[in-house]
């Protein structure tokens, strides 16, 4: 393949230039250049990573795809070749050029890109699967294009089969044949298809490269879960999600996003899965043009500024059209409530060496948040200084879980957070109150102030009748808007100015990073979770302990004042 680009200085320059604030981009696409940087930064310096970036296994699917001819439109009629953007490089050169230092097999196994329409996403799908079918070296691969239905998921494959079919030259140099519904390189027995979207169809695939489209369209994960276990007998063999914006929080699409996200965050690791988000971030104004660029990367080459300021006059006046142009032209979810913290801010305020030990004298609440036997219990230790007006909070062993729960797999975590002492298995089926009750009266025993016990009475109100009548100060919070909106502002505020210390507990940097924030006409705010297993037990408790404290604060003024008035 003739070459005249460099495509991995390419994709390096384009990361270099995000990070460096020349490109307009929103945080995700900042976060993961800055990911690309620090790996490999990281392979560099440190032998034990196992990963390293391959040039030239980068630089190869990048050339293939400028071999291939443009389809539709003016650059079809003047005959013209594939020109890949700076951002496409950028994520194609990262997806295929990092490899394992031994096996050289590649790192991703999956990648999700989220990008607003009009972004030649279906050009670049069809591009890759030709190169995964005919020149990756994969004996009798297997490529599929999935979607919704057939007819959406023939759109990537039509495009490949268009491209195959206008050039008789590559056809001849890769051997491959054309037919209607499956193109065949016979020498290498492989195959690419569209394929139905009942996952019950699908059964009995071994999947080489797997395209699925407008993943927020599906309303199960059948496909997507069919295809993903539909990879096991291949040794490098990569689901590739792209999509727009939608609205189901629910669907897989926002799972798969939302675990991308931890990943940029930092607050999951998992270095198997690539992921770019295209969007606007919080605060932007969506009718500025200014920040139409950040969820539309071929600005000014596939997506005009005229045609988005038609589609946004329309929604101005038309609010029935604003959800439309926000997910298709913009590509920001409509219906979902905003996420709550900076996970940047929140990590700075961490520090492994708080200890106990450290803050035991200072006035103390701990909060209990029981949810239900087979979920996690959370009690976590808020103290306050008051002469620097500093809070300091204590998580690690601080939550408690069933063993079962921890077994069966609900959080792929668990056990790591257990053995690392951050969580406790409690033995059996269910949570063992009794354990959490001697843990709190422990804390009643060594700490010097414990101011209160501050519990929601469903599901505690057994346990805290044992402790009241042995003198334990319970308090009962329950988990209201009333109650919770303002100290969840408080908590945030804390963070961000970090005047807020904790012990670094990565499941309580999980939990915090699945609370997101509803806020209703009165600008209240309440902590929620966006799916059953985005547990968020350790933000509530200290919530709840924050109402109190604050609460204990006011008397306090309001005492000393009406002191001095007395006096």
């Amino acid at each position: 393949m003739a070459q005249s680009v460099n495509y991995a200085e390419s994709g390096l320059r384009y990361a270099q230039d995000v990070v460096a604030g020349s490109v307009v981009a929103c945080k995700w696409v900042r976060r993961a250049c800055e990911r690309h940087l620090q790996d490999l930064e990281r392979a560099k310096n440190d032998p034990s990573y196992p990963w390293e970036f391959d040039a030239a296994r980068a630089e190869r699917p990048c050339a293939f795809v400028e071999l291939l001819p443009h389809i539709k439109g003016k650059w079809a009629r003047e005959r013209r070749k594939i020109t890949l953007e700076p951002w496409q490089v950028f994520i194609v050169t990262v997806v295929f050029g990092w490899v394992h230092r031994v096996t050289r097999l590649r790192r991703f196994v999956e990648a999700y890109i989220e990008v607003a329409r009009k972004n030649a996403k279906s050009t670049l799908t069809a591009g890759l699967c030709l190169f995964m079918l005919a020149a990756d070296g994969e004996a009798g691969a297997e490529v599929y294009t999935a979607a919704t239905t057939r007819d959406q998921a023939r759109i990537v494959f039509d495009d490949a089969r268009a491209m195959t079919a206008r050039d008789a030259d590559m056809r001849m140099h890769l051997g491959v044949e054309v037919s209607q519904h499956v193109l065949y390189q016979p020498h290498t027995a492989s195959k690419l298809q569209p394929l139905a979207a009942e996952g019950s169809t699908l059964d009995g695939l071994n999947v080489h490269f797997a395209s699925i489209d407008e993943l927020h369209a599906h309303k199960t994960r059948a496909v997507y879960d069919v295809l993903d276990t539909a990879r096991g007998a291949r040794e490098q063999a990569l689901l590739w999600n792209i999509t727009t914006a939608g609205s189901d929080r629910a669907g897989i699409c926002y799972e798969r996003r939302t675990h991308i996200t931890k990943i940029l965050d930092g607050v999951t690791q998992d270095d198997r899965q690539f992921g770019i988000i295209y969007t606007l971030d919080e605060g932007d104004d969506w009718q500025d043009p200014a920040v139409w660029p950040k969820a539309n990367p071929n600005y000014g080459v596939s997506v005009f500024e005229d045609v988005l300021r038609a589609a946004c006059t329309k929604a101005q006046a038309m609010p029935s059209a604003q959800a439309n142009f926000l997910t298709k032209h913009l590509n920001v979810w409509v219906n979902a409530d905003a996420a709550w913290m900076d996970m940047r801010a929140w990590d700075r305020c961490g520090n492994d060496l708080l200890t106990l030990e450290k803050v035991r004298h200072l006035p103390c609440w701990v909060p209990l948040d029981l949810a239900s036997k087979v979920d996690i219990a959370a009690a976590p230790m808020v103290f306050h200084d008051a002469e620097d007006d500093r809070y300091y909070l204590i998580t690690k062993g601080r939550f408690w879980l069933p063993e079962r729960a921890v077994e069966i797999g609900a959080n792929s975590q668990y056990d790591g957070w257990v053995r690392s002492g951050h969580m406790v298995a409690t033995p059996g089926e269910v949570t063992d109150y009794d354990l959490i009750e001697d843990q709190l009266r422990a804390d009643a025993a060594q700490l010097a102030d414990l101011r209160e016990v501050p519990f929601d009475p469903w599901q505690a109100t057994h346990l805290a009748n044992h402790l009241m009548a042995e003198g334990l100060p319970m308090v009962e919070v329950r988990q209201t808007v009333q109650n919770l909106s303002e100290p969840m502002k408080s908590l945030e505020a804390l963070v961000l100015q970090g005047k807020l210390e904790h012990d670094n507990n990565p499941a309580m940097a999980w939990m915090v990073s699945n609370v997101v924030c509803h806020r209703d006409a009165k600008d209240n705010i309440y902590p929620r979770k966006e799916r059953v297993e985005n547990k968020i037990d350790g933000p509530v408790a200290v919530i709840m302990a924050l109402s109190r404290a604050l609460r204990n604060a006011e008397e306090s003024i309001d005492a000393a004042i009406n002191g001095m008035l007395v006096g």
